[in-house]
């Protein structure tokens, strides 16, 4: 089977392509659309139920947040990725159990731990973003045989790619540095901005208003 053949092929999943494709870099659209196939791979292998269309559309929308618009507002960019989302498929005409479920599977892609005991859609957009960015999974076949990543690379290359969507990242997120505490992405501030000092969990309660 060409892995290709797993997006899905319906109105709502051609705006999504047409709107990711305007308003994102190359870089992000493919990477977002190979998010898709590893995680719809990873759905089948797991045996879960998913709709593919909200899979997919929380998979094309997860970065989003990372433009240049969102920068300034002060929150996760997670955040500002699924409220896009939302708005479109409310635009669509989704009802608002599909816009939670994919509003939910935006948010948490980079809290790792939760998603996997979630809805599919939810655990699946994390699974493609884990595949994509940090291969986990890579070296098991169960669920993304060499065959169809081969293929899947073959259509959205991802040349220097961990590179470029390191920078992204630090783009997106630099000019909101306080939105990464607790989160992973105070990594990639630590390793690209100079000066960055991530938050502290244990300082912030040693120095919260509460006396002791």
């Amino acid at each position: 089977m060409n892995p290709m053949t797993l997006v899905p092929d319906s109105k709502l999943a051609t705006a999504a392509t047409a709107l990711v494709r305007d308003t994102t870099s190359e870089l992000i659209y493919h990477h977002s659309r190979r998010v898709y196939l590893f995680g719809a791979l990873t759905g089948r292998a797991r045996g879960l139920a998913f709709d593919p269309e909200l899979l997919y559309v929380g998979a094309m929308f997860h970065d989003l947040g990372l433009g240049e618009e969102h920068r300034s507002g002060g929150r996760r960019f997670e955040v500002d990725g699924a409220e896009e989302a939302a708005a479109f498929l409310r635009a669509q005409g989704a009802d608002e159990d599909a816009v939670r479920r994919v509003w939910t599977a935006i948010a948490l892609h980079t809290t790792p731990g939760i998603p996997e005991f979630m809805e599919p859609e939810v655990a699946l957009v994390t699974a493609g973003v884990e595949y994509d960015v940090l291969g986990i999974g890579y070296d098991d076949p169960a669920a993304v045989t060499p065959e169809d990543r081969a293929a899947i690379v073959a259509a959205h290359p991802r040349p220097d790619f961990k590179r470029r969507i390191l920078a992204a990242f630090a783009e997106g997120i630099a000019p909101r540095p306080d939105t990464t505490f607790g989160n992973v992405k105070a990594d990639v501030l630590r390793h690209f901005v100079p000066g960055f000092v991530p938050g502290d969990f244990v300082s912030t309660i040693r120095g919260s208003s509460w006396p002791e």
